[in-house]
């Protein structure tokens, strides 16, 4: 058998948890690659991409022509500007969902009940008992039903909320439960956001779903409800959302901005109402072992002339 090469990122502890998980397996071969210098080798059958450094590297897999590009994201918007023609490409999915999820109820969790306002108190050493709105009982839109989604909803289940679900297309859908439940269209967005008191939006950025949330879906929310963003930055238009925050009509809570790093001098930092965190959904301890066994899984796959997990179509 030829040398089946792999190329894994300078991310640390990622090499060693792959070799870890996938154990003595003659003929597979390692490289250090974060696609910036020139390739390590002159053929490679796996690039895996560093977690963080944008989409603009992968140009340079034309020069190595993999067979697999296996991406450390579930969402890959930006990737097909990039990515050479015919390349195979493969996302995170089983990576990600959980850690996006926890962080999602999190944020829900701590705006509902004024978590944030109270850890700010305590920097001061004050005591201010307020009401905040509970959990349960809410209203809670789940905006996209894909894994994230459901992860989501399965973390939901025991705040005893009343979940409603809506994705591009209206159909019945399997949770992770496996129950069958209904899905709305994006057709009856704006229906579904006015009978919303929470909505959680765990959407890939695409051109249908960029300002999916602009001043006029905006303003069918009730008063005081709560948006928490875990998809990205642009499906939220910016501007129409500080306009609501800045009127104390609206509340976020958001793990993702745009732009995205957000400056220090950017006015959404100074807006009542809001929570963000830096892009922080995924990235928890369950990623590096969740990616050492899907890296693995994608070279047995590969070795045994099988299809890999996870293909998508950038372009």
């Amino acid at each position: 058998m030829s040398e089946f090469v792999v190329s894994l990122p300078s991310d640390p502890g990622l090499l060693e948890a792959v070799q870890h998980t996938l154990g003595e397996t003659p003929n597979v071969r390692f490289v250090e690659w974060d696609l910036i210098t020139p390739a390590p080798a002159d053929s490679i059958n796996i690039v895996v991409p560093p977690y963080w450094g944008g989409a603009r590297r992968l140009a340079n897999l034309a020069a190595v022509n993999p067979q697999l590009v296996q991406w450390q994201s579930i969402g890959y918007n930006g990737v097909g500007d990039h990515l050479p023609e015919g390349l195979p490409f493969a996302n995170a999915s089983s990576v990600h969902e959980a850690s996006t999820a926890e962080l999602a109820l999190g944020l829900t969790l701590a705006s509902q009940r004024g978590i944030d306002a109270f850890v700010r108190q305590a920097t001061t050493h004050t005591w201010d008992l307020r009401s905040y709105p509970s959990l349960a009982d809410r209203r809670v839109l789940i905006v996209g039903y894909g894994g994230v989604s459901k992860a989501i909803e399965a973390r939901l289940a025991g705040f005893e909320v009343d979940v409603t679900r809506i994705a591009r297309t209206a159909r019945q859908d399997t949770s992770l439960t496996g129950a069958s439940v209904p899905v709305h269209g994006m057709d009856e967005l704006k229906a579904c956001l006015a009978n919303a008191e929470i909505v959680i939006l765990a959407v890939p950025l695409t051109a249908e779903t960029t300002s999916l949330l602009g001043a006029d879906e905006l303003a069918a929310l009730p008063d005081g409800a709560l948006i928490v963003n875990v998809a990205r930055g642009p499906v939220v238009n910016t501007d129409a959302l500080m306009a609501e925050l800045n009127a104390g009509r609206l509340r976020a809570a958001l793990d993702v901005t745009d732009p995205e790093p957000l400056p220090a001098d950017h006015p959404l930092w100074d807006c009542p109402n809001l929570i963000v965190t830096p892009h922080a959904g995924g990235d928890s301890s369950a990623m590096l072992p969740r990616m050492s066994a899907l890296i693995t899984r994608q070279i047995t796959h590969l070795l045994a002339g099988e299809s890999p997990e996870n293909l998508v179509q950038v372009g």
